[in-house]
């Protein structure tokens, strides 16, 4: 019986804990950021960001603030992506789990752009904050659609240029993948919340019909590897 990707999945990732901590949550966020980096995911945030800045001066600070930062490798690479290209970014590490945030502050001292702060994304608190640019790197799927329309509504509210949502694309295929990179991981949780991931993942019909609610210029592109690079400039 193959597996069901008609319809998003309900199940929680073992990572959804907020209150979890120790090593297997640094060797989880270590191993995920290296998947995702491998599988050129990191790549699709980047190139979404130089499509925002086209023609955009750099003689300003920009502000980029990056949802379920994890361990901050995400905001590293941007990071020397606005070093490299004279860029002068400040960028922001959300997170609600602690110990994340703490270790994303311990591996990312040697960049004084980034900051990292614990912080609910779905709380009042967050809905004060103002940003250039909003980045969801494998995040957004942790939500059931009413929240993601919501939360997306959100962050165009206070960004702006626009947001970058670079998730994951729900199919049979990359299920299947996934099960076979993974034999070579020992790290029980990466393989369960990684199937988990994709199950809750996104199909093109489901992106289309969010963009659809909001007032706002969207392209929404696939990439490998099952990848949705959906790209929102604020008109």
């Amino acid at each position: 019986m193959f597996v069901d990707t008609s319809h998003r999945s309900a199940d929680i990732e073992i990572m959804d804990d907020l209150d979890m901590s120790g090593e297997l949550l640094i060797k989880t966020l270590d191993q995920i950021a290296g998947i995702n980096k491998w599988l050129g995911g990191n790549g699709l945030t980047i190139d979404g960001i130089k499509t925002l800045l086209l023609n955009h001066p750099n003689d300003k600070t920009i502000s980029i603030i990056d949802l379920g930062c994890g361990n901050g490798d995400m905001l590293r690479e941007v990071a020397e992506f606005g070093q490299k290209n004279g860029y002068k970014f400040k960028l922001l590490g959300i997170d609600a789990n602690q110990a994340t945030i703490d270790y994303a502050i311990q591996l990312s001292a040697e960049f004084p752009e980034i900051t990292f702060k614990k912080e609910d994304v779905l709380s009042k608190e967050f809905d004060t904050y103002t940003y250039d640019i909003a980045l969801c790197t494998l995040f957004l799927h942790h939500f059931e659609d009413k929240v993601v329309l919501t939360f997306i509504k959100t962050l165009l509210k206070n960004a702006k240029i626009g947001a970058v949502i670079n998730d994951l694309h729900r199919h049979r295929l990359a299920y299947y993948l996934f099960k076979l990179l993974t034999l070579f991981i020992n790290n029980d949780m990466v393989k369960t919340d990684g199937l988990i991931s994709i199950l809750r993942g996104f199909k093109r019909r489901d992106l289309e019909r969010f963009s659809n609610k909001i007032n706002c210029k969207s392209t929404i592109t696939w990439r490998w590897a099952f990848r949705y690079q959906w790209i929102i400039k604020k008109t």
